[in-house]
């Protein structure tokens, strides 16, 4: 489904338009704290008759996070409005208040989607840059869905998709040039998410390894960058063993894929984006119940962010030069898929026991990030959905941020604050890695139920040796399996957000 053309225009309430959504939180100073009508409200209510204040005394809106209130439109100027509540921590300012926004501009997006209006007006009064552009973004992501398969419905039952949506914002703050860049800001940030989102909704058989690859390459089309895809023979080649080992169970071809943004200078170091792209993943011989096994359609989620983070850095044209990385294959049990006990070696030349086949997506990232060093990265960070673990400790609302470098650590959790995608840092002591020392090998590929993320992070931290390197582990939130108001469930296109304010950071 497309996402909204998204605009910015002065602040007239008054105007005709099929949805004016106000943005409202309440006011500290009322007892109890409830919205106050601004005098622009003030001049729009006596075009509605009354409605709006006498809704707001009698107490029917009070402002609260993700409540609304729908009112039929006057004889003239807006036709439906719609208030929305910011929640009392939208108070403060900030960048809580902007994230506020975001979330209240999705609601309303999704709301406007199911009304069939096709056009909204969104106003928040006095906004900043950073407002507009969360704004924007919320604006995307609210009407998504994933519709490529379904049929349609009749005719005469469909509704208009929103189509088109504008930002109203006052000449003075931040004034109608800083807010449209602002909002274009958003769209970018919006479409990476949108990529990702859909990606991962995907059924298995749809978004394949190959279906990733030409992803990347009309990405790289369309923002000219360089891309490269490597097949099985490619990997063989490069003794990529643990990778293989994992594709050596499908007749589906394996591919490392990389894409390359450059922005910066010729010498200057890139940053390294690895994503796992697991594009389905049955555990292989040590087979996941059958229970809930059509989610792990969503095993390719990390690699997902980082496709949907290379579009955003690049219609921002970051200052930055940055390298993708994606590791994409399917875990499938057959007469040739690798065996617990097996014995493989990575391309850095280490030898892994393979004591889960379920405990995959470390063995492709070892390869991957093997391969990210040649770029002499400042930096490389790996998102995947590779634990259960994590979600038993954080649940879904907090990416596992795992890393041996604290600035590196610290620079993506002030990522994951500002995108909105909040990250918690785990252990990452040395004692932890007796847990996956291996009788026949240097390494295996799992220490068992105790502290498994922290294992798997310990995994990977041996194939990065000597580069900076943060692990995010997004198990827990690059999809729901329950509607989160905002969006359906689904995908959520965690980590976007996150590479995407980590390469800004680094750009400027």
């Amino acid at each position: 489904m497309a996402t909204p053309t998204v605009s910015v225009r002065g602040a007239d309430l008054g105007a005709d338009t099929p949805l004016l959504v106000v943005a409202l939180a309440p006011d500290p100073a009322a007892s109890p704290p409830a919205p106050a009508l601004s005098p622009a409200l003030a001049s729009l209510d006596a075009t509605l008759g009354g409605a709006l204040g006498r809704a707001l005394a009698a107490r029917d809106f009070r402002g609260g996070r993700d409540e609304t209130l729908y009112l039929s439109g006057g004889t003239s100027g807006p036709r439906r409005l719609l208030l929305v509540g910011l929640g009392k921590g939208a108070a403060s300012g900030g960048r809580a208040r902007a994230l506020a926004l975001r979330r209240a501009a999705s609601i309303a997006a999704r709301r406007a989607n199911d009304l069939g209006v096709g056009d909204l007006a969104f106003v928040a009064g006095p906004s900043t840059a950073e407002d507009v552009e969360q704004i924007a973004i919320g604006l995307q992501l609210g009407p998504w869905a994933y519709a490529d398969l379904k049929t349609p419905p009749p005719a005469d039952e469909r509704r208009a998709p929103l189509a088109t949506a504008a930002i109203l914002v006052d000449d003075a703050a931040p004034g109608l040039a800083a807010a449209t860049a602002a909002a274009a800001a958003g769209d970018a940030i919006g479409a990476g998410y949108a990529i990702a989102r859909r990606l991962g909704m995907m059924p298995g058989n749809v978004c394949t390894p190959d279906f990733l690859a030409t992803t990347a390459r009309e990405i790289a089309a369309r923002h000219r960058l360089e891309v490269s895809v490597l097949g099985r023979t490619d990997l063989e080649a490069l003794a990529m063993h643990s990778f293989l080992c994992v594709a050596q169970g499908t007749p589906q071809d394996p591919k490392l894929i990389v894409l390359s943004y450059r922005a910066a200078g010729v010498s200057d170091p890139p940053i390294a984006l690895v994503g796992k792209g697991l594009c389905f993943d049955s555990g292989g011989i040590s087979i996941k119940p059958a229970a809930g096994m059509e989610h792990m359609k969503f095993d390719m989620c990390g690699a997902a962010g980082v496709l949907g983070a290379m579009e955003a850095i690049a219609r921002l044209a970051l200052r930055v030069n940055v390298v993708g990385l994606i590791g994409a294959t399917t875990n499938m049990p057959s007469g040739t898929a690798v065996k617990p006990g097996d014995v493989v070696t990575a391309s850095s030349g280490k030898s892994i026991e393979v004591i889960n086949t379920d405990a995959e997506g470390r063995l492709v990232l070892a390869d991957v990030l093997t391969y990210a060093k040649r770029y002499a990265p400042s930096a490389i960070v790996d998102a995947a959905t590779l634990t259960g673990a994590i979600v038993v400790a954080l649940g879904e609302r907090a990416t596992g941020v795992f890393g041996t470098n604290q600035s590196l650590i610290d620079e993506i959790l002030a990522a994951g604050e500002r995108s909105g995608e909040r990250g918690w840092s785990m252990p990452m002591w040395d004692d932890y890695k007796d847990l996956i020392k291996s009788d026949v090998a240097d390494l295996k590929n799992t220490g068992g139920r105790s502290a498994g993320a922290i294992t798997a992070a310990k995994f990977l931290e041996e194939f990065v040796e000597g580069t900076p390197w943060v692990h995010l582990d997004i198990a827990g939130t690059a999809y729901s399996e329950t509607d989160l108001v905002v969006t359906p469930k689904g995908p959520t296109g965690v980590p976007v957000g996150m590479f995407v304010e980590f390469a800004r950071a680094r750009a400027r």
